[in-house]
């Protein structure tokens, strides 16, 4: 039992592991962030726009079965209204995502463009460079 522990634990706090957990907890966060944007904020808007067209609520009744006194029972409905929506909280999510990774790239880039110092040589590289030098200096003489 304390190897499986021990094999567990290693395979938890691998870096992708971990990486791709934080991913998932981060990406629900912000899928409620979307979904909040898209209901709350979009889609008034858009409601506005349509003079009052609600996407949500729309759906084609396919069948019906009533009782004797004419009232509907259970009915079978077609929800496009709801795929409509989710179609809109993609392209937004969508958006949303390819400009924090196209903002990430562009930072990414600006850091890679940085020319990095180069390091000093050490005392060493120094001593093999004297004796590099050096010895050129005797193979030219001969």
């Amino acid at each position: 039992m304390g190897k499986f522990l021990s094999d567990f634990k290693a395979f938890a706090m691998k870096g992708n592991v971990v990486d791709m957990a934080v991913g998932v907890i981060i990406g629900g966060a912000f899928g409620k962030i979307v979904t909040s944007m898209v209901n709350d904020i979009l889609m008034p808007v858009i409601s506005l726009a349509t003079g009052g067209a609600d996407f949500s609520g729309k759906s084609v009744t396919l069948s019906q079965v009533t009782d004797e006194a004419g009232n509907v029972v259970e009915s079978t409905t077609l929800n496009y209204g709801m795929f409509i929506q989710n179609i809109i909280d993609f392209l937004i999510i969508a958006f949303c995502i390819f400009m924090a990774i196209r903002f990430m790239s562009k930072f990414k880039k600006k850091e890679e463009e940085a020319p990095a110092e180069p390091a000093a040589p050490t005392k060493e590289e120094e001593l093999l460079t004297q004796i590099r030098d050096l010895l050129q200096e005797q193979n030219a003489k001969k």
